[in-house]
């Protein structure tokens, strides 16, 4: 039995060691680039409009961070809110769940901020912010708060803008100043709906 326990955690740990691989391989790549030609580094790593021109910046940006600071702040989030998503979901749905979360938030931050003023973006926070999203709404206490607002007849509309306003509140408490606010609140409604989905159970 204790093998079997083991291989579990072990088992539910590799994809979240392999996004931190990823991170500090494809990170290391946009800095090394980075010293040689800037330019170059945001062709192939910095998702930013128009975003058709370099798709592949979908996938590349989510793993790439600007710094240091940047990557091992991200790492926590991601080992904290990912080690028990892993542990209820497949590798690959894993990975898929990250990928595609961060890709959306990242197009969320270039498309709406970019009405403001152009922008690009690198980080995983996005989907670390879906990580906590998918956390918080698919264990018991959220499915205990939805059950008591059944009973007390409180009306869908109300539920979705309390849900919209502590997101909202989330997102700006653990933002640091100059961050990606927008993807943030994009990947965390994001994991917020498919926790509520289950949409990684297995």
């Amino acid at each position: 039995m204790s093998v079997t326990r083991s291989s579990t955690r072990a088992g539910s740990l590799r994809p979240v060691a392999e996004t931190l691989a990823l991170m500090a391989l494809v990170s290391a790549a946009f800095w090394l680039v980075g010293l040689l030609t800037r330019p170059l580094a945001a062709f192939l790593f910095v998702l930013s409009p128009p975003t058709l021109g370099h798709p592949w910046t979908l996938a590349t940006s989510v793993y790439a961070h600007a710094g240091v600071g940047h990557l091992l702040s991200n790492a926590v989030v991601v080992v904290v809110a990912g080690v028990p998503v892993a542990a209820a979901t497949t590798r690959l749905r894993f990975h898929a769940f990250v990928l595609a979360t961060g890709a959306l938030a990242g197009l969320a931050q270039v498309w709406v901020g970019g009405l403001l003023t152009p922008t690009g973006v690198v980080g995983i926070s996005g989907a670390a912010f879906a990580l906590v999203g998918y956390v918080a709404a698919a264990n018991p206490a959220a499915d205990a708060l939805g059950r008591v607002a059944r009973r007390v007849d409180v009306p869908p509309r109300v539920v979705v803008v309390a849900v919209g306003l502590v997101a909202v509140a989330v997102t700006l408490a653990f933002s640091p100043a100059g961050s990606a606010l927008i993807a943030h609140l994009a990947g965390l409604s994001l994991g917020v709906v498919a926790g509520r989905a289950r949409l990684l159970r297995v």
